[in-house]
């Protein structure tokens, strides 16, 4: 009875594999009997296969759906951070890509933008199809470039103003999201910012020793200039920010008044003072300091006890306090500021009042700091001779110049200094952890610069902690990107068409 039970359940089983069996050949019987009889139906099933992959295709490009972004830093992905920035532009905006084509990474990012506001148009154009353009940028056929335009304004951008390159690598940095962000805000913009960097006075110049500054200040909503007072006569109206970098000699008369003048008009400076190692005579300098209440330099260098506070074992290198103000509140609780050779900035805190000045400290050392000005000690220890304790490294002082009277309808006027007791931090020099000597070049240091001026030029929505640019971005060559479209296109239609031949042979063979 058990046997016949179960010869009848393998009968039902071997039945009812047959019967899937056979459903799952029914499709393919139909292919061979209808459409694999003649090479003509071959010919147009391999056909019907390329024009639906052709249809889809051109149907995805015509619909701009984002390209699925697989790189780890998200480098083709439109940041939030700056689809915030462009969704409120009510201003309609043009991006022309000359001389690119659609396949572009650049082209798709840009397109990204019209997603976030439907004002922003970008499309790749041919020049020779747009004599217009190219008489209005005098742009020739067979040039690239990329043209963000707003009415009259516009900006135009090259291959080369998207990347920036690692020094010590040689290899390519995206800089293309800040770059086309910066583009929009600017055209759309009807006040862009200033800022003068005063030169003659320090060896830390745009030209020299801070390019990298520089360009992280092209990627941000400010126009740039350099300022020697002496052939200007004076700090020109349209200065917003002031930027004074670690003056090696004094000031003289003209430049030294020229300040004063700037300061009572109620404007704004940006200061930058490395570590004192050698005592200079420096009376007029001191005395634009002392109109917010600093004193003096100090010869010496601060350095840390602390081991959580160090880089590197390095007591010279610190990693510093960051308060809570509005100028560091994106950078406050990290530890990405790292600072070299710091010194002080010492105030006169019972003079404040007197000359109408309120402080805020930004950035501070820990307890376990020293300060050292005996350079022949070499001992990692503090000693007797050191000044022990905590130390304002940073600082915003704000000088009311005049009262605000209602009765006359005058405005309240203030003039705000930014003042930082290092300079090698944002300057071009890389950090290197076998020399407790080099300075840095971090991604929250130029956030604090830029931070700083951003609060000053009254920018306050620029300032963020911005979106590292040190990611490589690979760019396949043209034979590069030739192996791989064969690889996508030409190897799967080879591959069916080998195996129908195959197929037809052994059909045939039967």
């Amino acid at each position: 009875m058990k046997e016949e039970k179960n010869e009848k359940l393998a009968k039902e089983k071997k039945e009812s594999n047959a019967k899937k069996e056979k459903k799952q050949n029914r499709f393919i019987e139909t292919i061979k009997k209808k459409w694999l009889i003649n090479g003509t139906k071959t010919t147009i099933l391999i056909l019907s296969i390329i024009a639906i992959f052709i249809a889809i295709n051109i149907i995805m490009q015509k619909l701009e759906i984002t390209p699925i972004d697989f790189s780890q830093e998200k480098l083709y992905t439109l940041t939030e951070e700056s689809k915030e920035k462009v969704k409120n532009i009510d201003k309609n905006i043009n991006i022309y890509f000359i001389g690119y084509n659609e396949e572009d990474t650049n082209l798709d990012l840009a397109k990204q933008y019209k997603k976030a506001n439907e004002k922003i148009n970008v499309e790749a154009v041919d020049i020779n199809n747009r004599p217009d353009l190219a008489e209005k940028y005098g742009i020739e056929s067979g040039t690239e470039g990329i043209i963000v335009e707003c009415g009259e304004k516009s900006k135009v951008l090259t291959s080369s103003d998207l990347v920036t390159y690692d020094k010590s690598t040689y290899e390519t940095i995206s800089i293309a999201e800040e770059k086309f962000t910066t583009s929009i805000i600017s055209v759309s913009t009807d006040n862009v910012p200033k800022v003068y960097f005063l030169e003659g006075y320090s060896e830390f110049t745009l030209r020299n020793n801070m390019n990298y500054l520089n360009m992280y200040l092209g990627n941000e909503i400010n126009e740039i200039e350099t300022l020697n007072i002496l052939s200007k006569g004076k700090i020109p109206n349209d200065c917003d920010t002031l930027v004074i970098t670690t003056p090696n000699k004094d000031f003289d008369d003209i430049t030294t008044n020229s300040i004063l003048e700037y300061i009572k008009s109620g404007r704004n400076i940006l200061w930058l003072n490395a570590a004192v190692t050698t005592q200079k005579d420096l009376p007029n300098v001191n005395k634009i300091l002392a109109e917010y209440g600093v004193k003096p330099f100090e010869i010496g260098i601060i350095r840390e006890t602390d081991a959580s506070k160090m880089v590197a074992g390095s007591p010279d290198l610190i990693i510093p306090n960051i308060e809570s103000t509005t100028i560091t509140e994106d950078l406050y609780n990290t530890t990405g500021v790292i600072l070299v050779n710091a010194t002080k900035i010492n105030i006169d805190t019972d003079k404040l009042k007197d000359i109408k000045v309120v402080k805020t400290e930004l950035i501070t050392t820990s307890e376990g700091s020293y300060f050292r000005n005996n350079f022949q000690n070499q001992s990692d220890s503090a000693s007797s001779e050191d000044e022990k304790g905590s130390f304002v490294i940073g600082a915003e002082l704000q000088k009311t110049i005049k009262e605000a009277d209602e009765e006359k309808e005058e405005n309240e006027i203030k003039s705000t200094l930014v003042i930082y007791g290092e300079n090698y931090f944002i300057s071009d020099y890389q950090l290197s952890q076998n020399s407790q000597y080099g300075a840095v070049q971090l991604a929250y240091n130029k956030d604090l610069v830029l931070n700083s001026i951003a609060y000053l030029v009254d920018r306050e929505e620029d300032i963020k902690a911005r979106k590292s640019t040190g990611t490589v971005t690979y760019t396949a060559t043209e034979q590069q990107d030739l192996i791989i479209r064969i690889i996508i296109f030409a190897i799967p239609i080879i591959i069916i068409i080998i195996g129908l031949i195959v197929w037809q042979f052994r059909r045939r063979k039967k």
